[in-house]
């Protein structure tokens, strides 16, 4: 098993949610807030997880709010807010910390030293597109919206 999918993460809500879970899947692991101007991307993150989850994919939704406090609900607000506004039904994970000391083992793998594609977490909407085996195929900055032809692109040449 990949250390990606070793990695249990907090859900929303407090539940444990294991990413062995999506052992199965190609995951686009993003980074989220509910008042960033980027925010508006929810709804295309939630097509796309309509549009490709029969043929195993998955967005993995990781609220954090190390930029500018745009994620500072309580889990049960996040959630609320992420249903009423633009229905969302892709899993999302307990408030994370992408960057600094306290960088959770998740980012740490994404974009740690060592990694494929490291360096900071920019911005709220950074995108890792993550394979069946664990292995990062691609990262895509925060202004890469979910229908941008590039990311289309890496999710369909990753599906089969």
């Amino acid at each position: 098993m990949s250390a990606f999918h070793q990695l249990v993460l907090p859900g929303l809500g407090g539940q444990e949610l294991p990413l062995a879970s999506f052992g199965d899947k190609l995951t686009l692991v993003v980074n989220v807030a509910s008042q960033c101007g980027l925010t508006p991307q929810y709804a295309g993150l939630e097509r796309l997880h309509q549009q490709y989850r029969e043929r195993g994919f998955s967005v993995l939704g990781v609220p954090c709010n190390q930029f500018a406090a745009q994620e500072p609900g309580s889990d049960e607000e996040i959630r609320a807010f992420c249903s009423l506004n633009y229905g969302v039904s892709f899993p999302l994970t307990g408030k994370l910390d992408v960057n600094g000391p306290q960088r959770h083992p998740l980012y740490r793998l994404l974009a740690g030293e060592g990694a494929d594609f490291p360096g900071d977490i920019s911005w709220n909407f950074e995108k890792f597109l993550v394979d069946r085996d664990g292995r990062v195929l691609a990262r895509f900055s925060p202004r890469t919206s979910p229908d941008d032809p590039a990311l289309i692109q890496a999710i369909e040449a990753a599906l089969p």
